[in-house]
């Protein structure tokens, strides 16, 4: 047992190195995880508010139609054509940039789940027969 100040220093600074310090790694790890998590949050977030964004145009332009599956019945205007154009164009951009920020190779069930919302909402607006992908 140690008996001087010296010898008790040394012990506490022995067991600071084995507990304190694999302690603090944890919690480091742990904080980062927990981070990364909030990112992926705040990403998610951002395209959803962006997304709604986007259908708040959509519903201003409701004379384009973008909201039927048919696209629209009767011929355009050539100011409403570009309007429709432009829009699409936004859209691609949106599915462009969830495209960056989520979409990896090997991922997590979180991950896919968040990619797959996406995924979905592209297959609908790529179907349509006036979808800017070309698809009759």
């Amino acid at each position: 047992m140690p008996e001087t100040f010296l010898e008790w220093s040394e012990l506490l600074s022995y067991l600071v190195t084995i507990i304190g310090l694999p302690l603090a790694i944890y919690v480091f790890l742990m904080e980062q995880r927990k981070e990364r998590q909030n990112e992926e949050e705040e990403i998610h977030q951002r395209l959803s508010d962006e997304y709604n964004d986007f259908l708040k145009l959509v519903i201003d332009n409701a004379d384009l139609q973008l909201l039927s599956k048919d696209g629209t019945h009767g011929e355009l205007t050539p100011e409403q054509r570009e309007r429709k154009q432009a829009i699409f164009g936004i859209l691609v951009a949106l599915f462009e940039r969830a495209y960056i920020l989520v979409y990896e190779d090997d991922m997590d069930k979180q991950r896919r789940r968040l990619w797959q919302s996406w995924e979905d909402y592209m297959r609908d607006w790529c179907a349509r027969r006036d979808s800017p992908s070309g698809t009759p």
